[in-house]
């Protein structure tokens, strides 16, 4: 959408509302925000925001979700987290107000912090697998049932539900159902049992940002509890984070051996998610892993 006069006045009249004294906006510019939303800078007399704005056109609940997901990895207390202000809609578009956090370069303790204030994130656990709501990942819903073993978990929510989907967008076979059932079966004695950690959820290089203060931010969550491994290997999927990030990770809450090992395995969720998006290349990519763990 354009940022037309009628939204700046509905925007003005909310953000007065929120800090309980008259805003007025001053300034718009379009922001960089990926391929789902419009994003802007807004700048106003209490300060700069930042706004995203989408047509709504899978969940009128996109907005709600991703701010009570960023609360959530507020709580923790372990990453810096844009904090939301306020969701809305107007006509047919759905938006989210939100902190500003400017974007800097990259300082010498830049990844060692961030990977040690991932590996605090991650301390924080629950009793089950899951979260209180579905929510999102990218313009897909997330299920994330309750699940008391993180193997059940993967394979309810994560693994055999987005198989079947691609099968009916003809993107996989009935075979690759059958390949998906036996790597589901394995799991249990493949991955190391852990409690539950709260997980960011879809940590690429694309939903982080280098502060002023050199520190890292993250941003556009899909969080539940999950195993950890499962951020990691997010990081891995697209590029890869510094060697530093992982020392420093390791440093601060170890994982169990062979993690290195099992990436691709934690990886098949979000290609997965990629198959059914984009499809192409993905395909493949899907059936190599379940091909590697027979």
């Amino acid at each position: 959408m354009q940022f037309n006069p009628a939204f700046h006045l509905h925007l003005e009249h909310h953000f007065t509302q929120f800090f309980k004294t008259t805003v007025q906006i001053k300034n718009t510019l379009h922001a960089r925000g990926g391929d789902i939303n419009q994003c802007f800078i807004v700048e106003t007399s209490a300060g700069p925001f930042f706004l995203k704005v989408n047509a709504a056109l899978f969940g009128l609940d996109f907005f709600e979700k991703e701010a009570r997901g960023l609360l959530a990895l507020t709580e923790a207390g372990a990453l810096k987290i844009p904090q939301p202000l306020f969701d809305g809609k107007f006509h047919q578009e759905i938006y989210l107000v939100m902190e500003y956090l400017g974007q800097s370069r990259k300082k010498d303790d830049f990844w060692s912090s961030f990977g040690k204030g991932l590996a605090r994130l991650h301390r924080k656990t629950n009793n089950s697998f899951g979260w209180f709501e579905s929510n999102y990942i990218g313009r897909l819903t997330q299920e994330n049932n309750f699940l008391p073993d993180w193997s059940s978990f993967y394979t309810e929510n994560r693994i055999l539900n987005n198989i079947r989907k691609a099968i009916k967008k003809q993107l996989l076979e009935n075979a690759d159902l059958e390949m998906a059932e036996k790597f589901c079966l394995r799991l249990a004695g493949i991955v190391p049992s852990e409690p539950p950690a709260l997980l960011h959820g879809d940590l690429w290089s694309g939903n982080f940002i280098a502060l002023e203060n050199g520190q890292a931010a993250v941003f556009d969550p899909a969080v539940y509890y999950g195993h950890r491994e499962t951020d990691l290997a997010m990081t891995r999927l697209f590029g890869g984070f510094d060697d530093a990030f992982y020392e420093a990770y390791q440093s601060e809450y170890p994982l169990a051996d062979g993690w290195q090992e099992r990436i691709s395995l934690f990886q098949l969720y979000p290609l997965l998610i990629h198959l059914l998006l984009f499809g192409g290349h993905y395909q493949q990519s899907v059936r190599d892993i379940l091909k590697k763990f027979p």
